[in-house]
């Protein structure tokens, strides 16, 4: 037999296909050799020797590239295509089939202690840069797995909870970027999570892993579990689950082949399951087999250095004596102050964990940066609590007071933040803010720099500091980068991934997050990220998109064309200062005259463009047709709305440049009318009003009538076809009333298929 084709194994053998051999590999079953699956998704996190899921046991040194809550902040699929090869190299090197990632789940809420794994709070960003990061892994041979599919947007109680989403915002959001990624770029694997959707537990959900996943979308890879995710394996192998892990021995082999056995599951599901799998083999097989392109330490390191840099945002340079802050001047004294200047925080806690081959300690890349000027540096604060808060404050401040510039390192440490639990705030810690209004009141030329994997409150900082770095966390090379950034090197070009509120009380999940008694409700619907705070008109610190750079961009002549692939959108982009810059150019689109309720606007694409100062570019991006659509559900099915479209070219949510409209052919859309729909909707079929009228008079008001102080006509609208049976006192009977729906359906075109 060939490793794809498993007809020739006993069923014995086909079940043993479906599970572990031990944490991390996979059982070698006739010519199906054993596959190595290891943790990413920013480094290859291959452990030798004990073996474990939360990053306790130690593991191979590998490139800790910028995780997803940074990359992200990059804007460039370009760039995430060259790491996700990059990690395909390593993982090559340390004999990985498959790296666990991208993680593409949503960041409904701020506190989420999982956020630093994902992108972002859009899907559309989110999908566009995974997809890319998926083709550049999977071109070295090296399998991705699409990450935790789905509704995973919590830690608190993640392994039980219920995540209860209403379809529009199911499909709509948290499930676009999976949808993106898997058509866009075929994973070779799709991880299913912990937790349960609308009741039903991923790992047993035959709608989202077989329907959704495999009917709609076409998906023809291996569904793993999340490591611990199958509760009941058999019901996960019936509903589309192809291979648990981690490995149970023989225990649950042994349930599948029992339960086929005893008529409870279908020989045939077994048989296709083992048939996804031995085709993974098969493909990491041939990607064994090629030739390999050497891992270079040094290589990868640069490029982790340039990814950390593209990913840094600067959210404010207020000018200091008439001048902005930033760059910093070479040549003038600093002083260096946070605790995480010498320890940075450049990785998120948990199983993604990466032992990195080097790390870039900021405070040594700041003094190679500043030439013969003197840099000193205070710790300032602790992460530990350990140390006296008044004698760490104050050898700040006078290290502030004595330089020309200071540059204060904030942030959250490990233990504030980690996969495993969620936050309970959005706030720095408050000695950080204290030594932060001092040092300002001392010197007023205060530059800081942030470290975090979730969202902060920051209008505390913004109000006090003049020149404000989101850092996130960037990386073993992020310490470098920020050197790059601060000193003009590197041109900051960064731009945010989730909105910064003014308070954790604006956010959108604030009341129904984390849920309770195991269910949580989705109560914001389609209104996350920046689309609640838009709808809603509420005031943010930062909004989603922004970003500042050292130079300025225009846009003008926007243009737009609609053809049966999309809307094109065209922009000419101007730098209008006097650096070379990169401008991340952002296309939202909003229907206002919708018949659904919908966001004010929503990202449909975007690009990026370097400019030499004064040069200017055309950009043209296509916002793809099914990126128009909104899930219909009485058909149950996308549908692309008809009329005008606005298109906006922006920097930012809040940022638009400028403005356009085009007229969009609509999906044709002719639903049957039932017992059940009204007499308004039935109304809207052409000749229906002579139907009903030969059925039964409808009463008739002059327009000034108001005996009964309302409008018939309306009031009439609303009643069900159903209904006339009661108010015309038995003239019309159900007979009837099916015979003039069968009537008024065959007036529709496709009515009866829709």
């Amino acid at each position: 037999m060939t490793t794809s084709d498993p007809a020739s194994l006993s069923l014995e053998e086909q079940a043993a296909l479906g599970s572990g051999a031990d944490f991390w590999s996979t059982k070698q079953v006739g010519a199906a050799p054993s596959l190595i699956l290891t943790d990413g998704p920013h480094g290859v996190r291959r452990q030798a020797g004990a073996t474990d899921h939360l990053g306790i046991s130690g593991s191979e040194p590998a490139t800790c590239f910028p995780p997803a809550v940074g990359l992200g902040q990059s804007w460039d699929t370009e760039l995430a295509g060259r790491v996700g090869q990059a990690l395909g190299v390593e993982a090559r090197a340390l004999g990985v089939d498959v790296l666990l990632g991208p993680g593409v789940n949503i960041k409904r809420d701020p506190r989420c202690g999982r956020n630093f794994e994902y992108f972002s709070e859009d899907p559309h960003l989110s999908g566009t840069l995974a997809a890319s990061w998926v083709r550049g892994l999977q071109g070295t041979g090296v399998g991705a797995s699409l990450k935790h599919f789905a509704a995973n947007n919590t830690e608190h109680d993640r392994m039980r909870s219920s995540s209860d989403v209403a379809a529009r915002p199911l499909r709509e959001i948290y499930l676009r970027a999976f949808q993106r990624v898997v058509q866009k770029a075929q994973p070779w694997t799709v991880m299913c999570s912990y937790n349960r959707v609308n009741g039903t537990y991923a790992s047993e959900n035959h709608w989202l892993l077989s329907q959704v996943l495999r009917d709609e979308w076409g998906f023809d890879g291996v569904v793993v579990s999340d490591w611990g995710a199958v509760q009941d394996r058999v019901k996960a192998v019936a509903a589309g689950l192809d291979l648990e892990m981690p490995g149970t021995g023989t225990v649950t082999d042994t349930q599948v082949v029992e339960a086929v056995r005893g008529g409870v599951l279908d020989a045939a599901v077994v048989h296709r399951a083992a048939g996804r799998t031995a085709a993974l083999a098969a493909k990491a097989e041939a990607g064994r087999a090629a030739d390999a392109v050497p891992f270079r330490p040094d290589t990868h390191h640069a490029l982790a250095r340039e990814a950390a840099a593209r990913c840094i945002v600067l959210l404010k340079n207020a000018p200091v004596d008439a001048e902005p802050l930033l760059p910093l001047t070479v040549g003038r004294s600093l002083a260096v102050i946070g605790e995480f200047a010498q320890t940075p925080r450049y990785q998120g806690g948990g199983s993604s964990h990466v032992n990195p081959t080097r790390v870039d300690i900021p405070l040594d890349e700041i003094r190679a940066c500043a030439g013969n000027a003197e840099v000193t540096f205070a710790a300032g604060f602790t992460t530990d609590g350990a140390g006296d808060e008044e004698t760490l404050r104050g050898e700040a401040v006078a290290v502030a007071a004595a330089a020309d510039t200071a540059v204060v390192f904030l942030g959250l440490g490990a233990h504030q933040e980690s996969e495993g639990f969620d936050r309970d705030h959005i706030e720095l810690p408050p000695e950080q803010l204290r030594l932060l209004a001092d040092v300002v009141r001392a010197q007023p030329r205060t530059v800081v720099v942030l470290s975090h994997g979730g969202v902060l409150r920051l209008a505390p900082v913004a109000d006090l500091a003049p020149a404000l770095l989101d850092g996130a966390l960037l990386g073993q090379a992020g310490g470098g980068a920020l050197a790059d950034v601060l000193f003009g090197r590197v041109n900051p070009s960064g731009r945010l991934t989730e909105t910064v509120p003014v308070r954790l009380q604006d956010t959108p999940a604030y009341l129904d997050f984390p849920g309770e008694h195991s269910r949580i409700t989705y109560g914001e619907g389609l209104f996350v990220g920046h689309r609640w705070y838009d709808a809603r008109d509420i005031d943010v610190t930062f909004p989603f998109g922004h970003g500042l750079s050292y130079t300025s961009f225009a846009h003008s002549d926007l243009a737009l064309s609609a053809g049966t692939e999309g809307i094109t959108a065209s922009v000419t982009v101007t730098n209008t200062g006097d650096r070379e810059g990169r401008e991340v150019v952002q296309f939202y689109v909003s229907k206002p005259d919708s018949a659904v309720m919908r966001p004010l606007q929503e990202l449909k694409g975007h690009a990026t463009v370097s400019l030499a100062p004064g040069e200017s570019a055309r950009v043209s991006v296509l916002l793809e047709r099914g990126d128009l659509a909104y899930w219909d559900t009485r058909a149950d099915r996308w549908t692309v709305e008809g009329g005008s479209y606005e298109v906006r070219s922006a920097a930012s949510s809040r940022d638009i440049r400028a403005t356009a409209t085009v007229e969009v052919a609509g999906d044709e859309l002719n639903l049957p009318l039932t017992l059940d729909s009204t007499l308004g909707e039935a109304m809207a079929v052409p000749g229906a009003a002579e139907v009903l009228g030969s059925l039964m008079p409808m009463p008739q008001a002059a327009p000034e009538d108001d005996t009964l102080g309302i409008d018939m006509a309306r009031m009439m609208a609303s009643i069900p076809v159903r209904r006339l049976i009661s108010f015309a006192g038995g003239a019309v009977t159900l007979a009837d009333l099916e015979k003039l729906l069968a009537q008024l359906n065959a007036a529709v075109p496709g009515a009866d298929r829709a």
